[in-house]
């Protein structure tokens, strides 16, 4: 019984999450999936959530498994500069940028 408690212990995952803006930013479904798509595959990531009109990327994450600096490197490898936000921090609207996507 001993055992399996340890056992249980030491699986116990670490769950994060993180807030994130990128540049360029988000302007259509398009861009979002392409977020969705591509960072659902960086290690320990378990759920992205996009929101064009706050310009934020939420992912929740084993913290075991990666980190925000990790996942920053992903976002690059699909030609997006991202950056972690700190609490209450909003993003303003780069309304002068263009999709490119759309």
């Amino acid at each position: 019984m001993v055992a399996l408690m340890v056992s249980a212990a030491s699986m116990a995952e670490d769950i994060k999450t993180a807030l994130f803006t990128t540049v360029p930013q988000m302007h259509c479904e398009n861009c979002e999936d392409a977020i969705k798509k591509n960072i659902r595959f960086e290690k320990g990531v378990k759920e992205i959530k996009t929101d064009i009109d706050t310009q934020t990327v939420t992912i929740t994450y084993d913290a075991d498994k990666t980190s925000p600096e990790k996942i920053i490197e992903g976002f690059k490898r699909i030609k997006y500069d991202a950056r972690q936000l700190k609490s209450g921090e909003k993003v303003e609207r780069n309304y002068d940028e263009h999709c490119d996507m759309m």
